[in-house]
This record gives C-alpha cells, structure tokens and sequence, in this order.
C-alpha cells in the first residue's frame, strides 16, 4: 500500500536555487516533487526487506526494556547478537510494541509463528496524499468572545503533524509574545543537514525525522546527491504548509500573486508544533514516499514526547486493510495514540467524487472531507459580440485587449491535423494558434490538462487558453502567469457556439479579481473521496468536512510561491484544519477524550453553509452534499466549544467494536494488553457509539443503542427531533432525557423500520436531541437489503 501526500491538484513546484549552500552543491538539476501516483508491489525474493512485527500493547514501562525484549526475539531467530543489530530497523517502545527488521520470507514466517506475535507484514509505503478559512469559518480574531480568545488561541496544546518536514525560517513559526514549552513536552529538535536545534523555538517545540525504514526498502538512495534534506527540513513544502493550517502563527499582509490578500494563521496559533518527517523525495521517481515503518516511528515517538493532537494528510487507495490490520499502519499507530488521550486526525482522499472511496476510515480517526471556501477567482472574458463571461484563473498579468479566438477545428477543406482537445493542442500547427487565445475541452479532473494546455498553446506564439471542464476542479496560475482561464462546459459550449457563428472572433481577457462572501456558493470539492466505508459500512466516513480549497499557508522557497507563500488543494489541506479547531477544543476542555471531541465537532456542523445555503457536493451532475460527501456536515469552530451532549468512547467500546466485527479474542488481548472475551453472540457493530448512525443492510427492522455524556449544564433536559429517511420509520426510546447532578449519562434506543420492498440505495435523515441551548445532531443512512437478507435466509 502506498500513501500519498492529499493535494492532488497542486502546482508542478521547482526550487529556484534559494538553498542553503551544502544542498545546493548537491545537485544542479531541477527537481518536479509533486507527480502521479505509483503503486507498490511487494518483492517477492529471498533478499531480506523489512517486515514490522507487531506486539501489541506494551508489557513494560520501561522503554529500553522493551527494546531489549525486541533485540532478544531476533537474537533467538538469527543466531547472533551482531545479526540481530544489523537486521533491527526500529524499535517501537513509548505507544505500543513491536519492531521493523530486515528479514527474509522465511524468517519472517517463523517469527510470525511465536505466540507473542500479533502481525508479521512487510513494510508498505503511503504516498502525500489560511487567509480567508477561519473569517469563513467564523472563528475570527477579531471578535474578543470567540473560541480563539476563549482558549488563548491553543496555547500550551501541542499540535504534531505527521509529513514532509518543516521550513523553520517561515514566519508562520514565529514564536513572538510565547510563552514557556508545556511541562508535559518531552520531545527535542533532531540535528541533520541543513538542520540543528536552533531552528526551532517556543512555536515549533519539536523536529524528528525517520528515514530508516525508507532507505532499507531504497538501497539505491543516495543521500549526498538526494535534494532531499537528510533532517526536519523540508523539501516537498507539504509539511510547512499543513503545520500552517493546523497551528501556524499570524503573518499579516500576504497575498498569492496579489490574490487572496490578508493575514495568515492556524487554527490554534498559539498552538506548539512538533513535526516529525516521515516522508521522503526518491529522484529517480519524481514522487515524494512515506514508509509504515517510519510512520509507526514517528507515531511512537509522538506518543512519547506528549503531542496532544496528532494530524496526518497521508493516504492511500481502495481496496483498503481492514482496521486490525497492521498494514495499515496509521490505524494500528492511531489506535493506540487515541487510548493516550490524543486525538487523530486524517486526511479522507482525494479520489472523488466516486463513492466507496475514502480511506483513513478506522472508527478511532477524525476522517476529513474537503470543501471550497466562500471565495472564487472570478476572470472576465468579454467576447466581440460584448457578452461578458465569469471564469476561473489566478492570473495576474496586464489584460489582454480584444484578440483573436479560435477552436480547432478542421473547417472541411484541410488536410491538416486539428484538435480542440486540451491534452491533444499539440498536434496543431503553430499557424493555427500563433497570436491567438485558444479555446479547448477537457474531461480530465486533473490540473496538469490545464498547465500542458497552456504550454502548448505558449510554445505555438498563441496568447492565452480558455479551457472548458467540469466544474468543481481547483484552479492553479500557469507558468509565468500566462493567461489560461477555465470555464465550464456549458459556458465552454456558448463559447464555442460563438466562434463557429462569428465572421472574426475575438475575447478580451481581464485580470482575475477575488470574490468572497455570499455570492459565492460552498460545495463539497470534486477530488474530496466519498463515502460509503468500504471496509465498514456501518462506520460513517468521512466524519466532518473543512476547507480545503486553493488554501494560501507557507511553503519552501519554491518558483510558485509568493513571500514564502502558495496556494494548495486537496483533504491535505482540510485534515489540519480539523486538528486546528481540536486542538483549540483540548484548550477548553483538558478532560476531553478524543471520541468527545469528534463528537462535538461532528454534532455542531453546519449542514448549510454560514450563510444558510445548501451545501452542493461537486460531481457530474452535482448533488446535494449527504453524510457520505461531508459527514456531519461543515465543521462550526464556536458551536463545537460548547456541543451540550456528545457521543464518548472508551476502551471498552473499540473493543465492542472489534469484536462486532469479528476480530479474533487473543489478537485483541494482545492489541490492548488485556485479557478480553467477546460477548456471546456477539455485540452489533450498530452499537457502537459513534455520533452517527448508518444501517447498510435493513431487511424489516433494527433497534440501535446509543449513549450520550452532559456536558453542558447541570440541569438539562432534551427532547428528541428526527428527520426519518425515505421510506422509513424511526422511533427513538425515550423521547425526553433528564440530566442533573447525579445522572451525566443517559442512554437512549432507535428503532428503525422501512416500508421498502424492494433492495434500495442509501436514504439520509437526521436525529437531534435539543433543549433551550443547543442541538446535537447526528446524521442517519439507512440502506435496505431485502434481496441479500433473502438470499441468505434461502
């Protein structure tokens, strides 16, 4: 399984030269960091790769204790103690258990065989997958009553983000007017090249870097001619960037080529950072790698050093591993940082708008959908019969005065070659678009049909591009701010309907001018992957959506980046918006588990936007945005702060979880480091008390526990509103809940029925439990099933 980095539609980035000496002797050659995905094959060989073997909760409190216990097990299979250290890659001994070694198929089957093991699997590599977010948001700094000054703006949270690394000289880590590092800091600033404790400071408290489970499955990395910085520093930008959205300090009066001027910040910007890199650029490949082994080290040195929320913008694709699956090594690490009271927060995928495609999805993960902002780029183009359309660009330059339009497209008579297919503009003659603004359709959803467009049309002396497309895919500038502008295919088609019926055509083209506020709608991005869960369908993924948009934060010195500064898209970008506003909810709330702080986050969303109109999920054709687009909705910073009720979880619930879907009673025994027996039947997966409630497979009717926690005031009393689904009836028992000083925890059961006859798609209400205060709304998707219920009973 590869992860990738969650910004699919960012710009090709180059380094222009602005590195520190010793790099910039390394390597003359520019580098592209940003590129399409690869899958991993395991090698199957008798050379030795890496294998993680998994233990489990820890036995001992002593650290170096259990590393011994990790050299002693391979000392037992290899022979020797010098084979043992030279076959060891990682100890993981703070969160949880286990370790990576280079071992062979054979070794690793043996020691998969020892009774203490959980796992044995190979290592899998994962791949990468602002100004305007929080005034969106609601959650200003102007406002002296906001959540933001309710908690000091995060101070003493520590924020750890799991990536690329950092660019420590970027102003969003200044640490101006901070105070001391939280006591319960036990973390440090690793020395590397380029990189030494003296460039972190009261902001960013921490930076490690994991690059050995990388380099035993990349023998070939050269680390001297790699660009790639052998330290926390950052090559990718991608690891700056998040830090930005997550935590990163004000910087007033930066704009992205004059667009979308103001000032910077994080969601929690008195917030600590700690990055721990864990991905690393391979230049043979132009991709940028993350290895399980070296993400299960960062976790655990995360776990260690007292991080109290943990955001990762890393993904990977469908088919997914299953939760208990060490595979997926996030979800194991995940796991047992949440049961440590941190809160983990994930990027969903950018693989919509096809359903069944979000990942991160154990039921333990904060998992984040992508949304725009209330902010467009709106482009004029005038055409010569004075009809004036809205496009899409971020271009900057001085307006092209009226000039010739074309499409091409052989007239009848010519032998020549023409295409108005945007990938296809090279195959025309340069004569066809010399001096002219073209027009071309794509049906690509990526932005490098944009930027090959408007290289081809450059090259041929044209003057601009106007590419037609579906609607809802990110913009980007082109390179060196050549006019391309994106349309539509409807206004793409008016476009086109005026060049064949036109004499001359002609368009003029105006600089892009930024358009924010109500006129400009919210939408569920094409590229943010959908529901429903794949591996559990009862599981509601993703939890709760965020910006995720063309999102201006701090990057490296790159040739796109104005002051140090870029516009991305992708979850990447929504996931540490999400650990932003966490991290500002474990400010106020120091006693709050995880599972309470997903819940109120969830329960509190917008299902408008700000404004109060409805949320479109981008697509063809778009749609109304539903649980499996955005979750719970659009997360509502001031609302989450005070939710009234929330949905907790323990350690006893994950493990009603894994038994409901059937993991087996000693693997869960050695997972938690407990004695555990299931329930006999075992407990319904519908059960778990998650603050949502998704029913796949209804054949006549089903009744569903759930069990909310006051924590609003003492004295409460709520009444249930349901919004029933389609074709269905929902009776939820009882209908008030009483709280007071002795009763904080009330339980409540929903029965759901259909009248349905026949097997359904999913169907989507709501149930809300409100009093004078507030409304704690979970979403509910109901599926019925009758032919497979039938099928089995037969």
């Amino acid at each position: 399984m590869k992860l990738r980095l969650q910004n699919p539609i960012s710009p090709a980035l180059k380094f222009t030269g602005h590195l520190p000496p010793s790099k910039a002797l390394k390597s003359s050659k520019e580098t592209i960091f940003l590129t399409k995905e690869r899958s991993f094959v395991a090698e199957s060989s008798a050379k030795r790769k890496v294998h993680i073997v998994y233990l489990g909760e820890k036995q001992h409190d002593d650290p170096e204790f259990v590393t011994e216990s990790h050299h002693r097990m391979l000392w037992s299979l290899l022979g020797s103690k010098e084979d043992a250290n030279d076959s060891m890659v990682y100890s993981y001994r703070h969160g949880f258990s286990g370790f990576a070694a280079k071992l062979t198929e054979s070794q690793a089957k043996k020691i998969a065989d020892l009774p203490d093991v959980v796992h044995v699997i190979p290592d899998s590599f994962y791949k990468l997958a602002t100004t305007r977010t929080w005034d969106y948001l609601g959650l200003s700094a102007a406002n002296p009553k906001s959540l933001l000054h309710e908690t000091n703006m995060g101070e003493q949270i520590i924020i750890g983000v799991i990536d690329t690394g950092v660019w420590p000289e970027s102003e969003v880590f200044n640490d101006s007017g901070f105070g001391p590092v939280p006591s319960h800091w036990k973390g440090g600033c690793e020395t590397g090249e380029n990189f030494n404790s003296s460039n972190c400071n009261k902001k960013l408290i921490g930076a490690k870097y994991f690059i050995n489970g990388f380099l035993a499955e990349n023998e070939s990395f050269n680390s001297t001619n790699s660009l790639d910085f052998i330290s926390p520093r950052d090559l990718d930008g991608h690891g700056t960037h998040v830090s930005t959205i997550a935590g990163g300090s004000f910087v007033p009066n930066i704009s992205y080529k004059g667009l979308a001027g103001g000032t910077v910040r994080g969601g929690a910007p008195r917030a600590h950072i700690a990055m721990y890199k864990a991905c690393w650029y391979l230049d043979d490949d132009d991709t940028t790698t993350c290895s399980s082994a070296d993400i299960l080290k960062a976790m655990d040195e995360a776990m260690h050093d007292g991080v109290d929320v943990l955001s990762i913008s890393l993904g990977s694709s469908v088919p997914l591993y299953g939760e208990t699956d060490i595979r997926d090594g996030i979800t194991t690490g995940a796991f047992h940082a949440v049961l440590k009271g941190i809160t983990v927060v994930c990027s969903g995928g950018n693989s919509g708008p096809d359903s069944l495609t979000v990942t991160n999805t154990a039921p333990w993960i904060i998992t984040v959908a992508a949304t725009t902002l209330d902010r467009s780029f709106a482009t004029p183009l005038t055409l010569g019969n004075n009809k004036v359309i809205l496009g899409q660009a971020m271009y900057t330059g001085p307006g092209l005065g009226f000039t010739s339009l074309v499409y091409p497209e052989n007239p009848g008579n010519s032998n020549e070659s023409f295409s108005g297919t945007c990938e296809e503009l090279l195959f025309n003659s340069n004569r066809t678009m010399e001096g002219k603004v073209v027009l071309c359709f794509t049906t690509s959803p990526y932005g490098g049909a944009v930027l090959s467009a408007a290289r081809y049309v450059k090259r041929a002396g044209g003057l601009g591009v106007i590419i037609a497309r579906h609607p809802g895919y990110a913009i980007q500038p082109c390179l060196d701010d050549f006019p391309c502008v994106a349309v539509d295919w409807e206004l793409g088609t008016d476009i086109l309907l005026y060049t064949r019926s036109s004499g001359s055509p002609v368009v003029k083209i105006q600089p892009s001018k930024t358009l924010v506020g109500q006129p400009v709608g919210t939408k569920v991005a094409t590229f943010s992957s959908r529901g429903p869960n794949s591996i559990a369908p009862a599981i509601l993924k993703p939890d709760i959506a965020a910006p995720g948009v063309s999102i201006l934060a701090a990057t490296t010195n790159t040739t796109f980046s104005d002051q140090g500064f870029i516009m991305l898209s992708g979850t990447s970008m929504a996931a540490p918006a999400i650990s932003g506003v966490a991290a500002l909810l474990k400010a106020l709330h120091r006693d709050w588990s995880p599972a309470a702080i997903r819940s109120a986050i969830v329960t509190t969303a917008w299902k408008t936007d700000p404004f109060g109109e409805q949320i479109f999920a981008e697509g063809s054709p778009p749609k109304l945005a539903d649980p499996f687009d955005y979750g719970g909705g659009l997360v509502n910073p001031e609302k989450s702060a005070n939710p009234g009720l929330v949905y907790d979880m323990g350690l006893e619930d994950y493990v009603l979880y894994m038994c409901s879907v059937g993991y087996n009673e000693t693997s869960i025994s050695q997972l938690i480091g407990k004695t555990t027996v299931c329930s006999n039947p075992k407990p319904s997966v519908l059960d778990f008390n998650l603050p949502s409630i998704t029913i796949p497979n209804l054949k006549d009717e089903v009744t569903i526990t759930r069990t909310v926690t006051n924590v609003g005031p003492l004295n409460s009393v709520y009444r249930v509103t349901v919004e029933p689904p389609l074709g269905f009836q929902v009776t939820v028992t009882p209908e008030t809940l009483v709280f007071n000083s002795t009763t904080k925890k009330v339980y409540f059961k929903v029965k759901v029925s259909t009248t349905h006859k026949t097997n359904t798609g999913y169907y989507f209400g709501s149930l809300t439990w409100s009093d004078s205060l507030h409304n704690v709304t979970i979403p509910l998707s109901v599926r019925t099933q009758i032919l497979q219920n039938y099928y089995d009973e037969n």
